[in-house]
């Protein structure tokens, strides 16, 4: 059979709210994500054997610290397809080839969009024929934001991230990214959050209404004022810098700036391209950053081609 190759987005988080930890250890979450133009590529070619092979590229050094990947079994995206083998039952192997452009514990879930990446191009190449809410359930089993990179353009997560729900919402958005030197936990960012928060009471989380209603009404403006998200604190308290970043976007006139989930990546909303590359500009000195990107959203989930 053929190699398939299946091209995946990142994901952006407009709001995150989170809170108090569970019994289970993870916090429930409420949030909005946006998909964006930045994509990282997997190609499935199907063994003969029942081996599941995979190997990590990059072109880009500076935005993916792939030797921090993990190889063989730990890898998010062959833990995808040993899940849908085991599920349907068949005994084929496969190789993954994953070529990375999404940041590495960057915030913008690159091993998640891998992981989705890799159901669909497994169902492919195997003729497994699930369809994608099929997917999606194997999906949640994964991780938080596997599901939403199956679905892509805007949606609301709840639960641990895991619960997707498509959003009401028009027009396209510019936005850049400031890339952080090196990545960031995420599970370090968490237990600073609870670590900051000993002994207070953390709300449950919720979805502001402002910002659903920017989305519906296509309000670039009302968007960037919209956008918030608790990790900030946590993510600050870790990595100082990023707290300098934000604050060069801003004053270049972002709409709107916000760290990427647990971070370290910053966003900028921008009004238009030409102001977008205003604000890459201003960005492009900044001694936090490593490298800053321009892009657009939002864009189809994880698809074949």
């Amino acid at each position: 059979m053929s190699p398939v190759n299946v091209r995946v987005p990142a994901k952006i988080n407009l709001c995150l709210g989170v809170g108090p930890v569970r019994d289970d250890g993870y916090h429930p979450l409420a949030t909005v994500y946006q998909a964006v133009d930045l994509h990282d590529e997997v190609r499935a070619t199907g063994r003969d054997d029942d081996q599941i092979t995979v190997s990590v590229h990059s072109e880009m050094d500076v935005r993916s610290e792939i030797s921090v990947v993990p190889d063989g079994d730990d890898n998010i995206a062959v833990k995808a397809a040993r899940l849908l083998r085991e599920r349907t039952g068949i005994s084929s192997g496969v190789d993954l080839s994953i070529r990375k452009v999404i940041p590495v514990a960057g915030g913008m879930a690159g091993g998640s969009a891998d992981a989705a990446a890799a159901l669909v191009a497994c169902n492919e190449v195997w003729g497994t024929g699930l369809s994608r809410p099929a997917l999606e359930v194997l999906a949640a089993q994964l991780g938080s934001d596997v599901p939403f990179l199956l679905h892509g353009g805007n949606a609301v997560g709840g639960g641990r991230g895991e619960t997707v729900s498509p959003v009401l919402a028009r027009g396209s958005y510019h936005w850049v990214f400031a890339m952080a030197h090196e990545g960031l936990s995420t599970r370090a960012v968490f237990a600073e959050f609870d670590r900051l928060n000993t002994g207070a009471e953390v709300p449950e989380p919720v979805v502001p209404d402002a910002l659903l209603a920017a989305l519906r009404a296509g309000d670039a403006e009302a968007l960037g004022a919209a956008l918030s998200n608790d990790l900030t604190e946590a993510a600050f308290s870790l990595r100082p810098e990023l707290e300098d970043t934000l604050s060069i976007g801003i004053e270049a006139g972002a709409l709107g700036a916000i760290l990427s989930g647990s971070g370290p990546t910053a966003l900028f909303l921008a009004s238009d391209e030409a102001h977008s590359l205003d604000i890459a500009f201003a960005l492009s000195s900044a001694a936090g950053c490593a490298d800053v990107v321009q892009s657009r959203g939002p864009v189809p989930g994880a698809r074949v081609g």
